[in-house]
């Protein structure tokens, strides 16, 4: 290793969680150093320009679950966050020419009344149980999960978690294990009756989640997108101003007037170790660097699959990952557009409400369970699942004047394709169908068009590193959640290697762009050094 090129942590990858990890760690004086592979920094949380003079966030879209104590710590609004409040939140036109609408001045109760008698009052009692639940489970989602070994220790976060639901009533208990354990379907027909607001609800269910809406435990995906908060208000998810990127960018900031260095095109090849214990990485050009602690953001399966020496890993361990399941069903489309969609449900190109929502596109459960049929053997959705979100409408800094740009959040698309064919032949085919379904909702969106950049599940993977086409970093099922995240035993951000930590969507709590994985690694990477440092001065003591 060449000289000067040793540092008290090094972070592999600078997606959000690591940059967030590398901050909170430079704030408390260790010298780090963020590599990242790509020649920018963000990972999925980036904004990149897809099309002349059009930018757009390239893979995440909105904000709504980044943590409020990562916002405020690591003072990213004085960095340069800015995030905006959304007018609506989301607008579902119906087949049939009907719709709805969330925001501000909209009757929503009203508007799902006339779709079903009784499911205005039902949604109130609805939107009041999720915000109980999500309270409790955005405290959870901050504790370190437990290890499942031996040791007084290891309980100590389940009691926490158990502490957090005494507050709770019998009924919310009862919610939050059915939130746990329900299918979104089952779930959803305890409170509506109306397909056009069971459809809206289950599709967050559905996003980055290759899962049929009557698979239990799927209602948990449900309330994982219902975290929502923005500039304090719960359950609201805002844009900002600059696009997702703009959020990396004000990490990257802090971590940096903290004193942590960044190196971009720097891909790891393996993590060295000496006495099997972590000692530094070595880069795909050979080049090496020296460090005691190495902080990983990627995902679970390329740390331990392809970064780790095997042979320091339990078998237990290896199994684990070699099943851990990652396939989100996700593909991703940016679109410059030379005007606003025109819905028959609500006609007109001047900009109203209901294009500065998410515009959804998922009528009903059924619709949904015939997406997922059509993908789960190595197919794609013949209708598929649509969130567009028209980013230009309250930030125009991302298009020319009077232009638009859009983000298409689109399910479900198998990563593998059956019959040996390959995503690169299909690309272009698949982005017209989307183009095509937003087109029997809004007339001119095809014409539009003016320039379009489509991820498929393999560039997602090939391009951002999310293996499977994951955006999760890892299902976000029963069995890969809490202390099983990624795996049983190492759920609490260690690995099995002494100095090498996870920090990236594949730790608890899991994806989104939250945070809390990397600011929840950086704790217990500084309770380590702290132990450590503790036990060297006791040593001397009794020499």
């Amino acid at each position: 290793m060449s000289a000067g090129a040793s540092w008290d942590a090094l972070i592999v990858g600078g997606g959000h969680n690591g940059l967030v990890a590398a901050a909170y760690l430079a704030r408390q004086g260790l010298s780090v150093k963020v590599l990242e592979a790509r020649p920018i920094l963000g990972g999925a949380a980036v904004t990149e320009e897809f099309h002349p003079g059009f930018r757009n966030s390239s893979c995440s879209y909105l904000v709504g679950m980044l943590s409020p104590r990562v916002i405020a710590e690591l003072e990213l609004e004085r960095h340069g966050l800015r995030i905006v409040r959304r007018p609506a939140s989301e607008f579902a036109p119906q087949p049939d020419g009907r719709y709805l609408l969330k925001g501000d001045g909209a009757d929503f109760p009203a508007q799902l009344d006339a779709f079903h008698a009784g499911d205005g009052t039902a949604y109130e009692a609805f939107d009041a149980d999720l915000d109980a639940t999500v309270r409790l489970v955005r405290r959870v989602m901050e504790q370190r999960p437990p290890r499942l070994v031996a040791g007084r220790d290891s309980i100590a976060p389940v009691v926490g978690a158990v502490a957090e639901a005494r507050h709770l009533s019998e009924r919310q208990r009862a919610l939050v294990l059915r939130l746990l354990t329900s299918s979104a379907a089952n779930f959803l027909d305890r409170y509506f009756g109306g397909e056009a607001v069971k459809g809206m609800y289950a599709y967050l269910a559905a996003v980055g989640n290759l899962q049929s809406p009557h698979a239990t435990g799927s209602a948990y995906v449900l309330l994982h997108h219902s975290f929502g908060e923005s500039n304090g208000e719960t359950g609201a998810w805002g844009h900002a101003i600059g696009g997702m990127g703009a959020v990396s960018d004000a990490i990257a900031r802090s971590a940096a007037a903290a004193g942590a260095a960044f190196e971009l095109n720097a891909r790891v090849a393996r993590i060295l170790t000496r006495a099997g214990a972590a000692c530094g990485v070595a880069l795909e050009d050979g080049r090496e660097y020296a460090a005691h602690t190495v902080v990983a953001g990627v995902n679970p399966k390329l740390l331990y699959q392809r970064l780790l020496d095997p042979s320091l890993l339990p078998a237990a361990v290896l199994e684990d990952i070699d099943h851990y399941r990652c396939l989100s069903g996700t593909l991703r489309i940016n679109v410059a557009l030379a005007e606003l969609p025109d819905f028959k449900a609500l006609p007109g190109r001047e900009m109203g409400l209901h294009h500065q929502a998410s515009v959804i596109i998922a009528p009903s459960i059924a619709h949904q369970e015939q997406a997922y049929d059509d993908a789960k053997n190595g197919g794609w959705a013949r209708e598929p699942l649509i969130e567009m979100w028209i980013s230009s409408t309250v930030d125009p800094t991302l298009a020319p004047e009077g232009r638009h740009v859009a983000s298409l959040f689109c399910q479900h698309f198998h990563r593998r394709l059956s019959g040996g064919r390959d995503w690169d032949d299909h690309r272009e085919e698949v982005a017209d169908l989307v183009i095509r379904t937003i087109g029997e909702y809004a007339p001119n969106f095809p014409g539009a068009v003016l320039g379009r950049r489509v991820l498929t599940p393999k560039d997602l993977e090939t391009e951002y590193g999310l293996v499977g086409g994951d955006i999760f970093h890892g299902a976000l099922h029963l069995d890969q959640l809490f202390a099983l995240r990624p795996v049983a035993g190492y759920a609490d951000y260690r690995t099995p290697v002494p100095g090498v930590y996870l920090c990236g969507s594949g730790a608890h709590p899991g994806g989104g762009v939250t945070g809390v994985p990397g600011r929840s690694a950086a704790r217990e990477i500084l309770r380590d050094l702290r132990g450590r440092r503790l036990g060297r001065r006791r040593k001397s003591l009794t020499r």
